[in-house]
């Protein structure tokens, strides 16, 4: 896998909220009106595991593929301690601006699949659904500040974002983690769980069932809130919340390359 891009730099925000994202977009002036998105996860980035994978099948395909990391990640500027998920759903919506008349075919991990959610659902009620081509969805994690955090602390961490502003969690990957007040609070302007989503595109769901970060279960809730046509998940057994173990990239590989096949079969 290689990522030799150097990353290009995108101005989001209004005075007192700007941000510089960091994204890299490969236009292969490939036939077809497609182009790959990537959204990341929460403490993720554009040069992860999987996002560099996806690289390499866009790569291989001649695909345009854009990618970015949202801002308190990566290569981006700003603090986690400050940043919400308003923040990323807007850098993400202009991210998509740079693909002009292209449609999005969005992978996006764990919180990036709630944003992508968000995307979808904000291009529904404008009338510009067909700016996408579909989604693929690992581990989303929709409304997780409320129903993955919030409802998972107990008083003393409460008292601690009550008194400090953040949390900082211990994490299974590695350095504890901020949680902040403000991200939780902000979160519930977001949340998806308080009504059906009508979105006509086709829906890919990968989840795993060992994954100790968003339970199987939260999969299972979110295609009941689905209302399309055409939405799979398919449940891993044994897999966990990062699905970067070979079989899992593989797998996430045919099935965004099934979902490809699909749509241009249908243009």
């Amino acid at each position: 896998m290689m990522d030799d891009q150097e990353p290009q730099f995108l101005e989001v925000g209004g005075a007192g909220k700007r941000r510089r994202i960091a994204y890299r977009y490969t236009d292969r002036s490939a036939d077809g009106d497609l182009a790959l998105v990537w959204l990341s996860g929460f403490l993720s980035d554009m040069a992860s595991t999987k996002a560099l994978v996806m690289a390499d099948f866009a790569r291989g395909r001649r695909l345009p593929m854009l990618r970015f990391d949202y801002s308190g990640h990566g290569l981006s500027s700003g603090s986690l301690l400050e940043a919400s998920i308003g923040d990323w759903l807007e850098e993400a919506s202009n991210a998509l601006s740079l693909l002009g008349k292209r449609r999005a075919l969005i992978v996006g991990s764990s919180m990036g699949g709630w944003i992508s959610l968000l995307l979808a659902r904000h291009l529904a009620r404008i009338g510009e659904i067909k700016r996408l081509a579909g989604l693929v969805l690992i581990a989303p994690a929709w409304d997780m500040t409320e129903r993955l955090m919030a409802h998972r602390m107990t008083p003393e961490i409460k008292a601690t974002l009550d008194r400090d502003g953040v949390h900082y969690e211990p994490s299974l990957y590695g350095d504890p983690y901020p949680i902040t007040k403000h991200l939780i609070e902000e979160g519930r302007n977001h949340l998806i769980g308080v009504d059906t989503l009508h979105l006509e595109l086709p829906v890919r769901i990968l989840q795993g069932m060992s994954d100790p970060d968003v339970p199987w279960g939260h999969a299972l809730d979110l295609v009941d809130l689905l209302r399309c046509g055409d939405v799979e998940l398919t449940l891993i057994k044994g897999g966990d919340h990062r699905q970067s173990r070979p079989e899992d990239l593989r797998r996430l590989e045919a099935t965004v390359a099934a979902l490809l096949s699909e749509l241009q079969a249908s243009t």
